[in-house]
């Protein structure tokens, strides 16, 4: 059966959604019991909570409750025991975080366990002796050793009863802090000839439906008159100790006194009751009153105690008193840094305020031991915003740029405001993954080149180089030279066979005396999403356009003679006078070569002579 259901929703900022619902379930439900429909109290679809990959958070322990996503409810995971989990304490809570992510939402949740009766009263002892004379007169007061339920309200200790009543009645008395005392009241004088021993049981009940009870039996040694009892110096002890201090320490020493002489005057000290949460940490020494710490206090765990010791002298007299310790908060705990949520990935495009981590911040102690403040490493993108009590989001500041930076150590540091302050520190690691927000750039803005003629198609003459700041397939750089297919390299190739003389004589712009080079052609970069520059160097030019042309001569041409003519081979004679001096001009030969430059330099030589003193050129 579902436990009943209050139901508080609101909004906050900071890119997550809070609600907050409260439960009311009984103790001791199976294990499998509904609690309650959190998906329908919180107004969410039960898709929400498996895309959210939604879970239960909570600093402490997740072993009582857990969230069953593909119905949207909560679920009892172990049986819950109301007094070992709160012991006294009321109401019984338990506090968790629902998380769902993408984006990052949490609700809070209350779980309010109620009691049932499942204790009986028990005391600490199973009997009491005392030892009465027979002079005390009615009215005397005898204190009783208090029952203990850990139940509380109408389940809790409600009234006792002693069998028989042929001398003593049980009364009950009001304390200031709600606890009652029980005392065994002389209602007719004994008489040690008739009884000199008596029995009587005192039963606790408690009021739940059924009622549960505890017993006590109280042993009674009738003695020769008493006539005074013990009375302690003050009716209320108060004493302080600091938590954590060392098993042994003194805490303070109740003092009696009795008017009586010899056996009768001699006072022992006991503890007459004391609660479960102090049993086991104070022990009273029996013959001069000082109360020392036997175990280890915790602030944590139990902020004050209540002893009640009594002084009994030999006679059986006794008075009470009560001690009341306070323990002070030492600064013994840590900050507990809890991480709700976290992104180990953001995208460099993230919008300012985006949350990257959820942070739950707890501290054990008290006051000023308890404040804490929390700093992040400066020069980082992020800060910290407070969402509720103890929640802390971590979120983007300003823009990123993986291209600056690829990656951040976000160390969150807590300190606490003791003397002297702790902290706790966590460190978070957060990649930053790349968009495609840069353009590729040429590394130089103009290339040259030059070829010589009969070159070979397909040779490479030059690269061409270009860099993108982005990352992996981002930063993958093509390119293309206008009217061509992509060429991932960067390298101007060749296409045809160029003949420097015949585009030096002929039409020189037509298409095969072109050449779209580096500097003379349009060429496209781009990267993966298909953007970038285009870089725009000069107009395309003929290959012999001066003053810059590419194309370099290569002396591929013999010499042609043009004079004297020769015709089928034949040879040329020329007529030399007998008369002839030296120096006699005999013929002019003339030759060209339509190479260019030192390639189209000639020399003559005479090759074959009948006498070669007659002849020189």
């Amino acid at each position: 059966m579902g436990g009943q259901v209050l139901l508080f929703l609101w909004v906050l900022s900071l890119s997550s959604v809070l609600g907050q619902v409260s439960y009311s379930i009984p103790e001791e439900m199976p294990k499998g019991s509904l609690v309650g429909n959190m998906a329908k109290d919180f107004g969410l679809d039960v898709k929400r909570l498996k895309s959210g990959k939604a879970r239960i958070f909570t600093p402490d322990s997740d072993e009582y409750i857990e969230l069953n996503n593909d119905r949207g409810v909560l679920l009892i995971k172990n049986r819950i025991d109301r007094e070992a989990l709160c012991g006294q304490t009321t109401p019984c809570a338990l506090h968790f975080q629902i998380i769902l992510e993408n984006p990052m939402e949490f609700y809070s949740v209350t779980i309010e366990i109620t009691d049932v009766n499942d204790n009986p009263p028990s005391f600490e002892k199973n009997d009491v002796r005392f030892k009465i004379s027979e002079s005390a007169v009615s009215g005397a007061k005898f204190i009783l050793d208090r029952a203990v339920d850990p139940d509380v309200g109408s389940n809790g200790l409600q009234t006792y009863r002693l069998e028989p009543r042929d001398n003593f009645i049980v009364k009950l008395h009001d304390q200031a802090d709600g606890t009652k005392n029980v005392e065994m009241v002389l209602e007719k004088p004994l008489d040690r000839e008739k009884h000199e021993h008596l029995s009587l049981v005192l039963t606790a009940v408690d009021g739940g439906e059924p009622q549960m009870t505890g017993t006590m039996q109280i042993l009674i040694t009738v003695l020769d008159a008493n006539d005074n009892a013990p009375v302690f110096t003050q009716p209320i002890y108060k004493a302080s100790i600091k938590e954590n201090a060392p098993v042994g320490t003194v805490v303070l020493t109740v003092t009696a006194t009795d008017s009586d002489h010899g056996s009768n005057g001699r006072i022992t000290y006991s503890v007459s009751s004391i609660l479960d949460h102090a049993r086991g940490l104070f022990e009273v020494n029996d013959e001069s009153g000082e109360i020392r710490l036997k175990g280890n206090v915790d602030y944590e765990k139990s902020r004050a105690f209540q002893i009640n010791v009594r002084a009994s002298d030999d006679g059986g007299l006794v008075d009470s008193c009560k001690v009341m310790i306070d323990v002070t908060d030492m600064n013994d705990n840590k900050p507990d840094i809890h991480i709700m949520s976290k992104s180990n990935i953001i995208s460099e495009d993230a919008n300012p305020g985006t949350v990257v981590t959820m942070i739950n911040i707890q501290d054990a102690d008290s006051g000023e031991n308890g404040m804490v403040q929390c700093t992040m490493n400066n020069n980082i993108p992020f800060v910290m915003k407070s969402t509720t009590n103890n929640f802390y989001s971590l979120v983007t500041d300003s823009e990123l740029d993986r291209e600056r930076a690829s990656d951040y150590n976000i160390t969150v540091t807590c300190s606490d405001e003791g003397v002297p302050p702790l902290s706790s520190s966590v460190t978070l690691t957060l990649q930053i993954s790349d968009v495609n927000d840069n353009a590729p750039v040429f590394e130089r803005s103009s290339y040259e080149a030059y070829i010589v003629e009969n070159n070979t198609p397909g040779l490479s003459i030059f690269t061409v180089k270009a860099r993108d700041a982005d990352w992996n397939q981002n930063a993958r750089v093509s390119y293309i030279l206008e009217d061509s297919s992509v060429n991932t390299l960067g390298t101007g190739t060749l296409q045809h066979v160029y003949n420097y003389e015949v585009c030096r004589t002929t039409d020189s712009r037509k298409s095969d005396c072109k050449f779209g080079r580096a500097g003379s052609q349009n060429v496209l970069i781009m990267d993966s999403s298909s953007t970038g520059t285009m870089q725009r160097i000069q107009n395309e030019k003929s290959i012999l356009d001066e003053p810059d042309s590419p194309l370099e001569d290569q002396n591929d041409n013999p010499p042609q003679v043009l004079y004297p003519v020769q015709t089928g081979g034949s040879l040329v004679a020329e007529m030399v006078p007998r008369s002839a001096d030296v120096g006699y001009l005999v013929t002019k030969v003339v030759a060209v070569d339509v190479d260019s430059g030192q390639n189209a330099w000639l020399s003559y030589k005479l090759q074959k002579a009948t006498d070669r003193a007659l002849f020189e050129t």
